[in-house]
């Protein structure tokens, strides 16, 4: 087994531990007795948070059981969500100006990526941001470091390669100081692990700067190595603070909670994807619920906000009002969903739904073949399905390379649609999001068959 195969299995060993065992434990017990707290340690061992932290939550969760009479397992996964909560909240990053921030985080972990991420970030609320690169000896560093910059639309100084970092650090600050800036970026070097001669280096870089704070960008995927390379970093170099990377797979956290307990130190941002815009404010509240497999609906709203079209979900509300729903628009609802990022994740955030539906449940690449087939008709087709008849069939499948059947599948499918969009017609419009929710809730099985490829009777699984 290689190694991408090795991280891929331990993934989906957190994964299913998290969404199965969980509800399995509540569901088990009717009292909270000494096997309920070891098998709840085990599931929270098991799902990265680690020994010394899953110690603390749950001695922490039989002190409040105890003293508030708490004998619901349900209640007490409840109450075990409002202490990992505790556990990891922090108080939000100063915003004081002007700010020096310096970034730090061993080679690989997505620490340039991250800068780029947090300079566009700040440049949309208003800040005067530069970006300074004090990796002045790693090949090409300066270079990905440019390409960032550009993205963002924000300026990155640089001084000749083998510069002195503390040196190019200085000058920087004086040149943000020129230009009126109000926040600067730090891109140091980081090392394939974390060496004496990587802290001197920064330790030096620190004591130039005297920055507002340090952040070290961490890898989640990595699981306990994250928390070892976090508390290495604080007793060598004295954090304020971590971004953890990469958050957009089967991890589900369990890493971020160890880290602020081993620590002390909080987590600032997440990096969810590879985009500009996938970098999210850490939230605890909504960590505890993916950790406990409770979903993520408060994210999912921010990122549909931030993805959907206004002017055509208004378009798509007056066709629904009106008990029209053709399959150009159910092609453009696939693209707006797709820019919210992959649809395992935002699957994955469905209270009720996530927790039921397994990865290989979901085909990522259908959108790709549900298009093809599309794209094969004509716009009179695509507006009046109902016109498509055995030789239409034929021509639509040549067309896209597919079989009839698939085209039949995907004909059967839409009308099933369209009969359930009707039911959210008229003047209840609107409503449409809160039944659609309480409906899939409900009936994960249903959300299963949308979403998913078992049963064959899915309309993107083909």
């Amino acid at each position: 087994m290689g190694l991408f195969d090795k991280i891929k299995s331990g993934l989906k060993k957190t994964r299913d531990v998290l969404t199965g065992r969980m509800d399995d434990l509540v569901g088990s017990y009717k009292e909270l007795d000494d096997d309920f707290y070891e098998e709840l340690s085990d599931i929270l061992v098991m799902s990265d948070i680690g020994m010394e932290t899953t110690q603390l939550a749950v001695d922490r969760l039989r002190e409040k059981c105890t003293s508030e009479k708490i004998g619901d397992p349900e209640k007490a996964r409840a109450a075990l969500k409002q202490i990992l909560v505790d556990i990891m909240t922090a108080p939000p990053m100063p915003l004081e100006s002007p700010m020096a921030l310096i970034i730090v985080g061993v080679n690989g972990v997505g620490k340039t990526t991250t800068i780029g991420k947090l300079a566009s970030r700040f440049k949309v609320i208003g800040r005067k941001v530069i970006i300074c690169a004090a990796d002045t000896f790693r090949a090409a560093a300066i270079e990905q470091l440019d390409v960032w910059g550009q993205r963002a639309g924000v300026p990155v100084i640089k001084r000749d390669r083998g510069s002195d970092p503390a040196s190019v650090c200085y000058d920087v600050l004086d040149e943000a100081d020129k230009r009126g800036s109000d926040l600067v970026l730090i891109d140091t070097a980081g090392r394939l692990h974390v060496d004496e001669a990587l802290m001197a280096e920064l330790q030096n870089i620190r004591s130039t700067v005297h920055p507002h704070e340090i952040l070290l960008v961490i890898d989640a995927m990595t699981g306990q190595d994250a928390v070892n390379v976090a508390k290495s970093f604080n007793e060598a170099l004295g954090i304020d603070g971590v971004i953890l990377t990469k958050l957009d797979g089967d991890t589900r956290g369990g890493a971020a909670l160890s880290v602020r307990a081993v620590t002390g130190k909080p987590i600032k941002f997440i990096g969810t994807g590879e985009k500009l815009d996938q970098l999210e404010t850490f939230h605890p509240s909504r960590m505890a619920s993916r950790i406990l497999g409770m979903g993520d609906v408060l994210s999912l709203i921010e990122r549909a906000e931030m993805s959907l079209d206004e002017k055509k979900a208004a378009e798509l509300e007056r066709k629904l009002a009106k008990n029209k729903f053709d399959l150009n628009d159910l092609l453009d609802q696939f693209d707006q969903i797709e820019r919210m990022g992959s649809l395992r994740d935002t699957i994955k955030m469905l209270p009720g739904i996530g927790s039921k539906i397994k990865d290989e449940d979901i085909d990522e690449g259908a959108f790709n073949r549900f298009r093809s087939i599309i794209y094969s008709m004509t716009v009179e087709e695509r507006t009046k399905p109902e016109i498509i008849n055995p030789s239409r069939k034929r021509r639509i499948a040549a067309g896209c390379g597919m079989q009839v059947e698939d085209v039949n599948r995907l004909l059967s499918q839409f009308k099933q649609m369209q009969k359930m969009v009707k039911q959210f017609g008229g003047k209840g419009g609107p409503k449409m999001s809160k039944k659609m929710r309480r409906m899939m809730s409900q009936n994960p099985e249903m959300a299963q068959r949308m979403m998913g490829k078992n049963g064959g009777s899915n309309p993107f699984g083909f």
